[in-house]
């Protein structure tokens, strides 16, 4: 067998992720929430004053930012580092050497927060405040922050692609490990509640004045959060696998789903593929699910061409409003505790499922499930599709 197939037949093993979201900051906290359909949503005007919405921010105490370059100090960069310090790196530091240790986050907000906060301060004709860097926005800036906490030197970079940013980062750190380029790699991803995110779904009529409710007759949008969520990824066997991720570009519509579901199924096709496995050995999907009425139709479509007898299945964006750029990461994160806690995530919602839409086995109890393989399901602004399937070994 040839170094190339060696490479591609590796197993690639995520640690116990670090997370930070609207259920909290440890793993037991945010175990107990999921299982228990907690919602982790609180009510603000902030982003939007005058108009109350559930949103899904984090309370959390984060890590403090006062020793770090200006360039570094963002709310983005405050969630990654206290993802980072829930992170068992100690190892990964011990047996890899920093060229060999790569970083990928997805992010779709970055540093936009710090500049909506300088612009206030400046306003229409001062000058930004000596305390501002446009280095904090820029789209690169958390890959460079994570490798310069840890003092890694192999590929740092950040994939955009909204919604579905960070299950591509996790798709990007396999590859990376796969081809030989790196021997661990850091993946993830982190996105920040702002005006520019909140406002810009309003104006798009996609954002509900009450908690969502995905696949619900009476779904009116969707809520939004924020969150960090890392792994340590690496070529080693038993634990829990990123067997395989699969990616499709539809290129649709700016922000509307295709209809039909055939970008979506090209993705979750793709993962199934790419882990050897057929569509009756999953045991859960992990919905994209945000709660607008185009999305639910254009993903349960999807879901039952795939499944003859689609798995039970759930959205926790219900839980933890839509993380956006992190979601992909935070659900996978969501995906490993349902793999070795042995239960499934609440699919919470008003109990009156949509008759329009092809049925799907909805989770309403969370215990005893025993989960061999799951998938997970970010669909973003562009059509652009990620389906990532996770096993426990044995």
């Amino acid at each position: 067998m040839s170094r190339k197939d060696k490479l591609a037949a590796m197993p690639c093993r995520l640690s116990p992720p670090g997370v930070v979201c609207g259920l909290g900051d440890s793993l037991d906290t945010i175990a107990s929430a999921l299982f228990g359909g907690h919602r982790g949503l609180t009510s603000s005007d902030a982003y939007t004053p005058g108009r109350i919405l559930p949103l899904g921010r984090v309370t959390s105490v984060l890590a403090d930012d006062t020793g770090w370059p200006v360039e570094h100090r963002s709310r983005n960069n405050r969630l990654l580092a206290t993802a980072l310090q829930r992170l068992d790196t100690s190892t990964l530091l011990a047996q890899h050497a920093p060229s060999r240790i790569g970083v990928v986050i997805g992010t779709s907000t970055s540093g936009i927060g710090e500049t909506e906060q300088a612009l206030a301060l400046a306003g229409r004709e001062s000058p930004l405040p000596d305390s501002f860097r446009y280095a904090q926005q820029e789209l690169g800036a958390p890959a460079r922050f994570v490798a310069e906490q840890l003092g890694l030197e192999g590929p740092a970079y950040v994939l955009s692609t909204a919604c579905s940013s960070s299950a591509r980062a996790l798709a990007s750190a396999r590859r990376l490990l796969r081809s030989g380029e790196c021997d661990a790699v850091i993946a993830g991803g982190a996105d920040t509640l702002c005006r520019l995110t909140v406002n810009g779904f309003a104006s798009l009529e996609a954002i509900s004045d009450g908690p969502c409710l995905p696949f619900s007759a009476n779904r009116n949008g969707i809520n939004l959060g924020e969150a960090a969520a890392l792994f340590v990824v690496t070529r080693e066997s038993g634990g829990i696998q990123l067997e395989g991720a699969g990616e499709s570009s539809d290129a649709y519509h700016v922000s509307a789903p295709r209809p039909d579901g055939s970008g979506a199924l090209a993705a979750m096709r793709a993962a199934l593929t790419q882990a050897g496995r057929r569509a009756e050995e999953i045991d859960y999907l992990n919905l994209h699910g945000t709660g607008t009425p185009h999305n639910d139709l254009m993903e349960s479509r999807a879901v039952t061409q795939l499944f003859s007898a689609p798995p039970l299945c759930s959205s926790t964006k219900a839980l933890t409003g839509h993380t956006l750029g992190a979601a992909g990461a935070l659900e996978a994160a969501f995906c490993w505790l349902a793999l070795t806690q042995g239960k499934l995530p609440l699919h919470v919602y008003d109990g009156h499922y949509d008759p329009a839409l092809p049925d799907l086995p909805l989770v309403s109890d969370a215990s005893a499930r025993m989960p061999r393989r799951v998938m997970s399901n970010s669909f973003a602004f562009g059509g652009n599709n990620a389906s990532l399937l996770l096993s426990r070994a044995d």
